[in-house]
């Protein structure tokens, strides 16, 4: 996975993630009103979606394509859209 992908802005991104989480966490022990913790909550959201677009374009770019140029086309294709149904749910 390391050479599909820029970790260390992955860990930078995650790391940002955890803290939002944190916050929200003692936002709600401050009692801070629902409309902005539903914020918070909704920043966190996109930012794990950019996540996991980044970690999906690395995927696509080194695995899929490695698998359609050195293996089986048809097989990497069908894991790719598994992949791509697992990643909507999101």
């Amino acid at each position: 996975m390391r050479q599909c992908m820029d970790t260390d802005n992955l860990h930078r991104r995650l790391n940002r993630i955890s803290g939002q989480v944190s916050a929200i966490d003692r936002m709600i022990d401050e009692d801070v009103p629902c409309e902005e913790i539903m914020i918070q909550i909704n920043a966190v959201k996109s930012a794990i979606h950019k996540v996991g677009q980044i970690v999906l374009e690395g995927h696509l770019n080194h695995c899929v394509r490695d698998g359609i140029e050195n293996g089986d086309a048809d097989e990497t294709i069908a894991e790719f859209s598994k992949v791509l149904q697992q990643f909507s749910k999101i």
